[in-house]
């Protein structure tokens, strides 16, 4: 991201199950949010991974709209074989999901994350996957039956793609990942680890709610 000082603010996701199942993820951790969208005042420092800490449960970094940075180009074939990339989401509020057929964590969040993803597109949010280390693409395409998710992912199985990101947004190690892409293709929120929708709809929301 460069040398540029920027201003976060982190939301700890809470929940005993959650802690044991993403103890040992990586992720940039200022400043407070909670899960309600309240805020504390957070110190300014740039985004590096020597800023990155390891933490005993999620985070979710909430990145200020004037310093956010740019989504790196992703495009490719989905899991059928078909094209899809972010390129073509711009203009919408896009939910980039990190995930495996591999991953327990994964498998937990799944159903929220399908669930989530029918009740916002009348609010012009897309979501997007990235099936990562999953050499076997029907391991994946029998995981997204399973849990009836209806958006495309791209297939990542080198995690090539991953590696497109700053580290301490996304750490290509912390499986499952998401983030949150404002309308302009800039990344306004980064969780490191398996979220649920109590956790990920209030942090959608605030970017839905922002001026084009």
């Amino acid at each position: 991201m460069g040398p540029h000082r920027v201003r976060l603010r982190t939301a700890v996701l809470t929940g005993a199950a959650l802690v044991a199942a993403v103890a040992g993820c990586v992720f940039a951790a200022v400043g407070t949010v909670a899960a309600d969208g309240s805020r504390a005042e957070a110190a300014a420092g740039p985004v590096t991974a020597a800023r990155a800490v390891v933490g005993t449960a999620a985070g979710a970094t909430v990145i200020d709209p004037a310093d956010r940075p740019a989504a790196p180009t992703l495009a490719g074939d989905d899991l059928d074989g078909k094209p899809v990339g972010l390129d073509g989401l711009r203009g919408n509020v896009v939910v980039l999901n990190v995930w495996g057929s591999w991953c327990g964590p994964c498998r937990a969040e799944a159903d929220d994350l399908a669930r989530i993803d029918r009740q916002t597109r009348d609010q012009g949010v897309r979501f997007l996957g990235i099936n990562t280390r999953d050499p076997d693409r029907a391991a994946a395409r029998s995981f997204v039956r399973a849990h009836d998710i209806g958006f495309p992912s791209l297939h990542d199985p080198t995690g090539e793609l991953l590696l497109r990101f700053p580290p301490a947004l996304l750490n290509p190690q912390a499986i499952p990942s998401t983030l949150v892409i404002d309308r302009r293709g800039r990344i306004a929120v980064s969780i490191g680890g398996p979220v649920t929708g109590d956790e990920l709809g209030p942090l959608l929301s605030r970017v839905t709610e922002e001026a084009p």
